[in-house]
């Protein structure tokens, strides 16, 4: 069953770093479109970045220039390398895994940008 972990969470300082990791399992993950989306206390979830099987990415206006995503198809992972963190980055971060017949959702990892 295919199935997507995150890790890499945590709490950090504005200005800071956090890198999170998703960990894919199955056998089409080149084919999927991953993304990751994040979710603020009281907030609808958003999305935040995105990255084809071919490695065009796409970002938030809210992320661009600080957020890169990435993915290793040879390893089934997706990456988000978050710099520059604003305390309004704070959320649950998701990861999404999208296909013709998959829609797929990751269990979140919290991130705490704070002082």
């Amino acid at each position: 069953q295919e199935q997507l972990v995150e890790s890499g969470g945590g709490l950090v300082q504005p200005g800071g770093s956090l890198r999170l990791s998703c960990a894919a399992s199955g056998s089409s993950f080149s084919s999927y479109v991953m993304a990751w989306y994040r979710q603020a206390p009281g907030k609808p979830r958003e999305w935040v970045a995105g990255i084809r099987g071919s490695g065009i990415t796409n970002y938030a206006d809210s992320v661009k220039g600080r957020f890169t995503i990435s993915r290793d198809n040879a390893k089934n992972t997706v990456d988000l390398q978050m710099n520059n963190l604003k305390p309004e980055d704070t959320g649950i971060y998701y990861c999404n895994a999208r296909s013709p017949l998959l829609l797929l959702w990751g269990q979140g990892t919290q991130v705490t940008v704070s002082s």
